[in-house]
């Protein structure tokens, strides 16, 4: 890597690069470029890299505290869904002479090339509807049967027995999830995602050898940013009183108010990743202890193609990527 293009000064900083992991990879962000390195079954890293709309220029409305996040969440959503059916795409080989069905002939004569978004598209829906049956229908429903069966609860406790379901719900889910091979790979790629970026925050050389010295949790991540919208959803629904009286009604009201929480949220976490001292401390914490799921120490491999990745993304003028 070219020196011009990372500092050697040992200068620690907040970088504005992100990222998340990918199938056998790993994608990270920029300020106006993004790219995913992923590892080829025949063991390359095969690297992609485009351009971000906007980039510098970022639009007014982005840059607006408390609305910012939902943008960012959004577009983060997107990009992520992409990438991921991108990096699955690398990981299928050529079957040659394999026979195809009767099924796959007609679903590859009627959708051809629409067929990846098609998928994607299912995927995505059936993802926000498992989402909202777990953490919204399934807290509520467990909190008012307590409240209607065992004891009457006042709205505040229900809320809080409601966001303390979702939080259980969410670390049980990633536990099981962990225990899954492929899964357990891919939170190697997180691991080797933050270790990466925490080394060039830390303005040393970005080596595998260096990367392994840090620490792969990292106050910026989409882990924290969850536990933070489950815990804020619990003030928000308070302070907005949202009625018990009808469990879809009470969903689609917090389904609105889902961007105010989002926005506070994600200032928080912009916060915890910008300063270091108690309180930011205290606010990490949980997020943090729930990466020790998330991630795990990746290897050598991985940790080249979260190396490939970034340094794509570096900017010429090191200036522009301070948070």
């Amino acid at each position: 890597m070219s020196s011009s293009k990372q500092t050697q000064s040992k200068e620690k900083f907040k970088s504005k690069i992100g990222g998340q992991a990918v199938i056998e990879g790993v994608m990270m962000r920029g300020i106006d470029k993004a790219a995913m390195a992923c590892r080829l079954p025949n063991g390359e890293i095969d690297l992609e890299e485009w351009g971000i709309r906007g980039g510098k220029n970022t639009p007014v409305y982005r840059k607006i505290p408390f609305v910012r996040g939902i943008f960012v969440f959004i577009s983060s959503m997107i990009d992520g869904y992409k990438c991921l059916s991108r990096s699955a795409d690398k990981q299928m080989t050529d079957e040659g002479d394999e026979e195809q069905t009767k099924f796959e002939k007609w679903v590859d004569e009627k959708l051809g090339d629409k067929l990846m978004p098609v998928i994607t598209t299912v995927s995505i829906i059936l993802g926000l509807g498992l989402a909202i049956a777990l953490f919204m229908l399934l807290p509520s429903g467990l909190s008012k049967l307590v409240d209607r069966y065992i004891v009457e609860l006042p709205a505040t406790v229900k809320n809080i027995i409601e966001g303390l379901l979702k939080i259980a719900i969410f670390v049980g889910y990633t536990s099981l999830t962990a225990l899954m091979k492929d899964i357990r790979r891919t939170y190697e790629y997180h691991g080797a995602e933050h270790k990466t970026i925490t080394c060039y925050e830390h303005g040393d050389e970005l080596t595998p050898e260096n990367v392994k010295k840090h620490s792969r949790f990292h106050p910026r991540c989409g882990t924290s940013f969850i536990f933070l919208v489950l815990f804020i959803s619990i003030f928000v629904n308070t302070v907005f009183r949202v009625s018990w009286g009808n469990l879809l009604v009470r969903t689609v009201i917090k389904l609105c108010l889902l961007p105010v929480v989002m926005g506070i949220s994600y200032e928080i976490i912009r916060l915890a990743g910008k300063y270091d001292n108690i309180v930011t401390r205290v606010v990490s914490a949980p997020g943090l202890w729930i990466q020790r799921i998330t991630t795990r120490e990746p290897d050598t491999s991985e940790i080249e193609c979260a190396i490939k990745a970034l340094e794509a993304c570096i900017p010429d003028d090191p200036e522009e990527d301070r948070l």
